[in-house]
């Protein structure tokens, strides 16, 4: 145990010099998320998401996402999955960009051991409007993500577990900047019941255009509540991780 914790000090102490040194100002930032899985067969569910990000003063909230759509569960370890959202960005209280997104996406999940492993695979297609201008852009994006959970107290994340999870995702694209962002994650949470669970951890974004590069750092905090009447009391709860 203490090794662990020195681990996550040492860790932790990086990241801060890595922050203090950059010569581009960097802070830590906020992201806020509240899902909701309906399971209303055993094949088929429902989801949807609200997000809230403060980028530019850990205070200020200038990012939003409202999103949702309906998956397929081929078997317990591939799911087919379709979605749409809202995100809207502003800056100084003012609208500078909204943008409508369509996504299809698959997940492949298996164990080692203990530790849960999701590979998801997305392509997006993506329209812009910057209200300021009026100007309209169409852009697509694929996505690759491999996240990993593992139970403390539990040998699967059920009702009343400790867990602790972790994720790298990358994004590219079809421009001249193909390499988009890169998003590594690692945190914690705990499974109340079969409803509620919740994690909190550390975000960082390395956002890569012709433009400039920056790294963003959030700190994240989600809340997920599931409602599935099928699945056995035992059978492992699936833990969303920030998106």
């Amino acid at each position: 145990m203490f090794s662990r914790i020195l681990l996550v000090t040492i860790a932790l102490v990086c990241i801060t010099r890595g922050i203090a040194q950059n010569q581009t100002p960097e802070h830590l930032s906020g992201f806020m998320t509240t899902s909701g899985t309906y399971k209303f067969s055993p094949k088929w569910m429902a989801y949807a998401e609200l997000q809230a990000r403060s980028i530019e003063k850990f205070r200020t909230i200038d990012y939003y996402e409202v999103k949702g759509g309906a998956g397929y569960n081929i078997n317990d370890n591939n799911q087919a999955f379709a979605g749409m959202g809202r995100y809207a960005t502003y800056k100084e209280k003012s609208l500078t960009q909204e943008e409508l997104r369509l996504w299809l996406q698959y997940t492949f999940s298996h164990y080692i051991s203990r530790i849960d492993l999701d590979h998801r695979l997305r392509a997006e297609e993506r329209f812009f409007h910057y209200p300021k201008t009026g100007e309209k852009v169409t852009d697509q994006r694929y996505r690759y993500r491999l996240s990993t959970t593992l139970p403390i107290n539990k040998k699967r994340v059920v009702a009343q577990t400790f867990f602790v999870n972790a994720f790298d995702e990358v994004f590219f694209g079809p421009n001249a900047n193909a390499f988009k962002r890169n998003r590594v994650y690692a945190g914690a949470g705990y499974q109340f019941n079969r409803n509620v669970g919740m994690t909190t951890g550390y975000l960082w974004q390395r956002e890569l255009s012709p433009g400039g590069n920056r790294s963003l750092h959030f700190v994240q905090l989600a809340v997920n509540f599931v409602i599935d009447r099928w699945s056995a009391k035992d059978k492992r709860i699936f833990v969303p991780v920030a998106d």
